[in-house]
């Protein structure tokens, strides 16, 4: 593929790190920042023989294959409107839009202009998370009851995450966006989220957005997602989940602490990894970023989909239920309640699937745990299916 990156800054270079490393065989071929000089800059440090401060230009290039969107927040839905008009695949970066009306914009847009839309959703296609998603989908860990993703630390990068207007809010819509999507993908995208509860407030930084912020999402089939996220974590990324199902569990640290530790007094003055914010002392480098966080696989996935004419495993569908989700846990931090997701859209399961199908152990009796003790006696704990009345039982 032959790329128009959209966007010259922190995202687009780990964007191009990804596509130029090794013998990668998809290029970006141009470059659009609306700073010129961000754009040469850019595009000499990448070898790309074409620049420009034209959006237009950049995405109307004869070459072009697919638009790669690595610009902020409110830029989204405007670069959408340009690859719709010109009927050039686009991909791009998380939050799809600032809320659930601009992110189903941009759907209706390349749906009827019948272009590729790709949500860049990389910790999605993390190794560990993908990995982790086979073993769920193989029933490994039974029906998923629980998934908790965790991603917080010391904060953003760029001046416009900090812009409450610019980026559409904080740590909700800045890392909820990542969260809510491994949660969903482990509970199933299929099934419906319900309403969200959420507790969000500005603890340290003096912004007008949240820099903390804890939620749950209900789904239709009993499941809870948890997204734990902040600006205020000291120590560097912390990115983790948590997947806890009827018969095993999963637990997945993909950044922060991945069993590379180094101590240096300092002399050196290498990067160490995102967001860390001290290179001396004991550290925590991270082998190949990238890779570690799920980029090769998103690109290979989202060019490899434009090839075969089929969807991606994360799409500008996908996004928009993102968005839903996220735009009911601000209103739940307002009123303190349960609010509901609002999908005018919805292309999952209608069906409410959170009957309980509980393990029974004979016709008479349910089995509420069975444990082996200390002296080798298996100990069950029971419930009449009738009666309700809860025994146990012994056996040697």
């Amino acid at each position: 593929m032959k790329i128009a990156m959209l966007g010259s800054g922190f995202i687009a270079r780990f964007y191009a790190e990804s596509l130029h490393a090794q013998r990668r065989t998809d290029r970006i071929i141009t470059v659009y920042s609306r700073s010129l000089e961000n754009a040469k800059r850019f595009a000499d440090d990448y070898k790309l023989q074409h620049h420009t401060d034209s959006m237009t230009q950049a995405i109307n290039l004869a070459e072009v294959d697919v638009v790669l969107i690595a610009l902020p927040n409110h830029l989204h839905e405007s670069a959408v409107v340009e690859c719709a008009k010109a009927k050039k695949h686009v991909i791009c970066t998380k939050p799809l839009g600032r809320n659930a009306k601009e992110a189903k914009r941009m759907l209706d847009m390349v749906e009827e202009a019948g272009i590729f839309g790709g949500y860049l959703e990389d910790l999605c296609y993390t190794p560990k998370f993908l990995k982790s998603l086979e073993n769920i989908k193989q029933g490994s860990i039974g029906r998923v009851l629980w998934a908790k993703s965790r991603e917080t630390h010391p904060g953003p990068h760029s001046d416009w995450f900090w812009d409450k207007e610019k980026s559409g809010g904080g740590a909700i819509i800045d890392l909820g966006c990542h969260c809510v999507e491994i949660s969903r993908n482990f509970i199933g995208k299929n099934v419906k989220p319900l309403e969200v509860m959420c507790w969000a407030d500005t603890q340290v930084h003096p912004i007008d957005a949240e820099d903390h912020a804890i939620g749950l999402v209900k789904y239709a089939n009993g499941a809870i997602g948890q997204f734990e996220v902040s600006w205020a974590f000291r120590g560097g990324m912390d990115l983790r989940d948590e997947v806890m199902g009827t018969e095993g569990t999963i637990w997945v640290n993909s950044f922060l602490r991945t069993g590379f530790e180094m101590f240096t007094t300092g002399k050196g003055d290498g990067y160490v990894a995102e967001k860390a914010e001290v290179n001396k002392g004991w550290l925590f480098p991270v082998g190949d970023e990238s890779h570690e966080l799920g980029y090769p696989h998103m690109f290979t996935d989202m060019f490899t989909a434009i090839e075969e004419n089929r969807e991606a495993q994360e799409t500008f569908y996908d996004g928009y239920v993102v968005n839903a989700i996220l735009d009911a846990a601000y209103k739940s931090a307002e009123t303190k309640l349960w609010e509901p997701v609002i999908l005018e859209d919805w292309r999952g399961d209608d069906v409410d699937s959170s009957k309980k199908d509980f393990a029974s152990y004979d016709d008479e009796y349910y089995l509420i745990k069975e444990e082996i003790l200390p002296n080798g006696d298996i100990k069950l704990i029971l419930k009449h299916k009738i009666s309700g009345e809860v025994i146990q039982k012994t056996t040697t």
